[in-house]
């Protein structure tokens, strides 16, 4: 097959320019003179532990779409990072790859910098499992002391329903927190998370009758609102309403960042004027 043919093929392109970045001698193959940079097709099929006819296959664009267990292999032989398995994904099968749950020990300088530059609007990153990862001062003034909570603690479903001070910042407990565990229940199963969230369902399950008794229900809301206007009771502030929104991080679909953007200018005063004391 000529290179114009193989060129026409995106998925075999792809892969092809894929494979002539990686070092040979750098993942264990002999390094003698090659007539070609990067590993050879046979090479790539060996560390994706599948055939080499069926990798040149793919390459030429013959025998039909792979399967999603092949392409993440091959990911995983090419070394893919996130953004590229996903766009491999699209080309092979023209979806992106069902959500992959990592966990993670935090977030990176910059993302902990847009949540700063936030301030005075309270804003933090949960994962799929809703461990708070990082938070901004704001968040730390209005939301929770998540910087005065061991790591292990940081946890939004643990907050709402072993801490006293939850209950009474919400009006209506019973139904924010029914509405919290579905839309918890859809973001773990989504993320492919459902069993990393066992032992924390085992311990509210413990700790709190009714986290034990909404859980058994099963309840799923009707709609997830990524979007909504969240009134909240606050110590020092009292009444105070916020415009509460979700937005995915960029290349990691196991991140979420929330912004509690208050509702109103006056609103925006005093939590202005908390943050700043």
């Amino acid at each position: 097959m000529s290179e114009l043919q193989t060129a026409e093929k995106p998925l075999g392109a792809y892969l092809k320019d894929r494979r002539t970045r990686l070092d040979p001698a750098a993942l264990g193959f002999p390094g003698e003179r090659r007539r070609t940079p990067g590993l050879r097709r046979e090479e790539v099929a060996q560390r994706a532990n599948i055939s080499p006819t069926w990798y040149t296959w793919l390459e030429q664009g013959r025998g039909g779409a792979p399967s999603a267990d092949v392409l993440d292999r091959i990911a995983g032989a090419l070394m893919l990072t996130d953004i590229e398995r996903e766009h491999l994904f699209l080309l092979g099968l023209g979806r992106p790859p069902e959500a992959r749950y990592r966990k993670n020990e935090g977030v990176t300088p910059r993302l902990q910098r847009v949540l700063d530059a936030l301030d005075p609007t309270p804003a933090l990153i949960r994962t799929a499992t809703w461990d708070v990862l990082a938070w901004n001062r704001a968040a730390t003034a209005v939301l929770a002391d998540y910087g005065a909570m061991p790591p292990e603690q940081r946890n939004m479903l643990r907050f709402l329903f072993l801490d006293p001070r939850a209950r009474a910042a919400q009006y209506d407990w019973d139904s924010v927190a029914r509405f919290v565990l579905g839309a918890f229940r859809l973001d773990a199963a989504r993320a492919g998370a459902a069993a990393d969230v066992e032992p924390l369902v085992e311990e509210l399950s413990r700790l709190s009758p009714d986290f034990r008794a909404m859980w058994r229900d099963g309840d799923l809301p009707a709609t997830v609102h990524r979007e909504a206007v969240k009134h909240m009771r606050h110590p020092v502030l009292g009444e105070v309403a916020f415009e509460y929104s979700t937005f995915a991080v960029d290349g990691r679909t196991d991140l979420s960042l929330l912004v509690y953007n208050p509702a109103t200018p006056e609103d925006a005063r005093r939590v202005a004027s908390l943050v700043r004391d």
